[in-house]
């Protein structure tokens, strides 16, 4: 953050300033704009080789994918001259496949740990002496069809504000891990239901999640 910020306020600065005090022939923002460039694609390399955190490489990778070229690159002062110095990305091409997948899988478990953990709280609350909940006056189990929903939603969403790209994969990885969670969600009702006829509150337990089925639809 603070290379990105002092890359964009010396730039400015260069392009008010410093550029027309020199001819045109120095290339004198050209000069700038490729050493500060070289500099930070350096340090950017350097951090993508090292051993990153989740939350660094998103970071890093919204850097790449985002933050330099839409925010700093497109900037209403800096945009002009930096078309004509064609820098190039943050990092090498390879080295950005690496982080995608990195991130990809990990976000790709996470989510469906958070899934597989949220079905085993929801097979519990059925084993409790509880009378589901009503909305609007139904029963409804809908914390586990909103949970599973905003999960996947938000997972696809932050992924997607690195690029389309990286959003359109996981995407197609979380359409892959939503019927699993489903056969899953089913196999353990179907279970409650042959189990637990004798439950005190078997037919609202079964009218919740039959309600539940609109929502996941």
């Amino acid at each position: 953050l603070h290379m990105g910020k002092t890359m964009k306020e010396d730039l400015t600065v260069v392009v008010k300033y410093i550029k027309q005090l020199y001819p045109p022939e120095f290339n004198v923002f050209s000069t700038y704009a490729e050493l500060y460039h070289n500099y930070f694609a350096s340090q950017a390399k350097k951090n993508a080789e090292s051993h990153l955190e989740d939350k660094d490489i998103y970071l890093l990778l919204s850097w790449v994918h985002n933050i330099y070229p839409k925010d700093m690159r497109k900037d209403h002062v800096l945009a002009e001259e930096l078309e004509k110095v064609k820098l190039g990305s943050l990092l090498p091409s390879s080295l950005s496949k690496e982080l995608e997948k990195k991130y990809l899988d990990s976000e790709e478990a996470t989510i469906k740990n958070s899934l597989s953990k949220c079905l085993d709280k929801e097979i519990q609350r059925w084993k409790e002496d509880k009378e589901p909940e009503k909305l609007n006056g139904h029963f409804q189990s809908e914390l586990l069809a909103i949970f599973v929903i905003q999960s996947i939603y938000s997972g696809q969403k932050r992924a997607k504000d690195i690029s389309t790209a990286v959003g359109e994969e996981l995407s197609r990885r979380l359409w892959q891990e939503l019927p699993a969670f489903l056969r899953s969600y089913k196999d353990a009702f179907e279970d409650f239901k042959e189990k637990s006829k004798k439950h005190r509150h078997y037919k609202p337990i079964l009218i919740a999640n039959v309600n539940n089925c609109w929502n996941f639809r």
